[in-house]
């Protein structure tokens, strides 16, 4: 299965520095994210990215800008799987506790669903960047996205969607913990506290 990392989102917050590119534990969340889609899957992520200076960040990896630029994550995700051209895993390079063993899960437990998620204690319910998104989802999501609506989930009642239940994703850690993301400065300090707080092993 191939595999991307969404690396969108201004640096504004963080000193013109992508936030990605943050330490939690010592390391750079860009690198936590890819090492967990290694060991899940083998595969080497596609970097989605429009930054200009992104193929210095980790030497190795492919690099590609948005198809549909100016469209947030669900242009992300519409860019992975025109890239893929087949099933991908998405993951947002800002969710530094995410783990090899849940995302392993989620390629194990996609079947033929058109999009899998894990369940999540967030608004949505689900987390979109941290799923499965099949090529049944691309005409959709390019609707989606050709409509204006930018909701990640908006797409889902045109394609066949499928969970990964909280009780499953429960196995794996904190659901709160490991669908983590960054946002603020303040987030960093709070992911450095769980870092801190947890057994200090890279997750």
């Amino acid at each position: 299965m191939r595999s991307a990392v969404l690396a969108g989102g201004a640096a504004s917050r963080f000193g013109g520095q992508p936030k990605g590119l943050e330490k939690v534990g010592g390391v750079r969340m860009l690198d936590r994210v890819v090492q967990a889609i290694r060991a899940a899957t083998g595969d080497q992520p596609l970097l989605v990215t429009n930054a200009p200076d992104a193929q210095d960040w980790l030497p190795g990896l492919a690099v590609t800008a948005d198809v549909v630029p100016d469209c947030g994550s669900l242009g992300g995700i519409y860019t992975a799987l025109t890239a893929a051209e087949g099933p991908v895993l998405v993951v947002a390079w800002d969710m530094p506790f995410v783990t090899a063993a849940l995302l392993g899960a989620l390629v194990a437990g996609a079947g033929d669903y058109d999009v899998f998620l894990p369940e999540s204690q967030g608004p949505l319910q689900v987390e979109p960047l941290c799923g499965i998104y099949g090529p049944a989802c691309t005409e959709p999501v390019r609707a989606s996205l050709e409509q204006k609506d930018f909701r990640t989930t908006a797409f889902h009642k045109a394609v066949k969607p499928g969970t990964l239940s909280l009780d499953q994703v429960g196995q794996f850690g904190d659901p709160d913990v490991l669908f983590f993301n960054i946002n603020e400065p303040d987030d960093l300090k709070r992911a450095e506290e769980l870092w801190r707080g947890s057994t200090g092993k890279s997750q």
